[in-house]
């Protein structure tokens, strides 16, 4: 191997450079080590963040607890208050990506990290009035819905929570299961899991999600002449006619979950048929509290 050769050196044993060239190159040399001391910060700031989300991770497994059913869950807000500190790691760690960063990512790591980002807030966003509300409606107002309000940054500007999933979520992934993951701090919604989204595991997560959210009868169910579901197929219905999983109408939804929505083999081959007239059920704001 060929030995390289050693500037420094001759930088060193050559006493007749005149006095401005020996000050050019110690600059030289001087910016050279600052670069190099600067670069693992840049490339920590760059590759460093955690795709696994250990520390919300482990919130959600302190703090969410499933009710007996395994369909709904309840939030320990208090519990998240008490752990305020570990959950601003969280917001703080979140926020400090930046764009070219998240673009960075595979398809399946954005959507963990909105997802994410958008429970992640949520929760902060009740903590700034908890315990003294009964909603997340609570923190609007006539002017402004508190989806609407910028009170965190990501990917550089400040963001409101519409932004995640009408702005990004929704139209830049056209998945929409990602209903049962985004949750809205209430008991309509569907549940927040007890653990973080990660790209690895998301496939699995959010058809675990959208089954828990299909399977509690208090939110969607068969009965009669009708297949009662929630609101969110009304306020999104486009988002279910866009040919994902070969949806191009809710009733391909419910057939496919036919098994979920009733025990009546009669009614659930009649889901599968599309012979039902789809209603749909009031939704539930108030709070997804533990302590309620």
């Amino acid at each position: 191997m060929k030995k390289p050769h050693d500037h420094s050196t001759q930088m060193k044993l050559n006493p007749n450079l005149p006095c401005l060239s020996r000050r050019h190159w110690l600059g030289v040399a001087l910016a050279g080590a600052a670069s190099i001391a600067m670069a693992p910060a840049t490339a920590f700031a760059q590759t460093g963040f955690d795709h696994g989300y250990t520390t919300w991770n482990g919130l959600l497994k302190r703090h969410v607890r499933w009710l007996p059913d395994g369909k709904q869950s309840q939030v320990d807000y208090r519990g998240f208050a008490n752990d305020r500190a570990a959950l601003k790691q969280v917001l703080d760690a979140l926020s400090g990506v930046s764009q070219a960063s998240f673009d960075g990512w595979s398809k399946p790591q954005q959507m963990a990290f909105l997802v994410n980002a958008y429970n992640a807030f949520t929760v902060e966003l009740i903590l700034t009035r908890y315990p003294d509300l009964k909603s997340i409606k609570d923190l609007g107002s006539l002017l402004q819905t508190p989806w609407k309000k910028k009170f965190f940054t990501l990917l550089g500007e400040q963001r409101h929570l519409d932004w995640v999933e009408h702005e990004q979520l929704r139209p830049r992934y056209q998945e929409p299961r990602i209903h049962a993951a985004v949750n809205c701090a209430s008991i309509g919604c569907p549940a927040l899991r007890d653990e973080a989204f990660t790209a690895e595991r998301l496939e699995a997560q959010l058809e675990d999600g959208m089954r828990r959210f299909m399977a509690d009868r208090t939110r969607n169910r068969a009965q009669g002449d009708r297949v009662e579901v929630s609101m969110i197929f009304r306020w999104f219905r486009e988002d279910f006619e866009q040919g994902h999983r070969g949806w191009r109408r809710v009733e391909d939804v419910t057939a496919q979950y036919a098994d979920l929505l009733t025990d009546d083999p009669a009614l659930r081959e009649r889901l599968r048929r599309r012979e039902l007239r789809v209603a749909h059920l009031d939704y539930d704001w108030a709070l997804n509290d533990v302590q309620r």
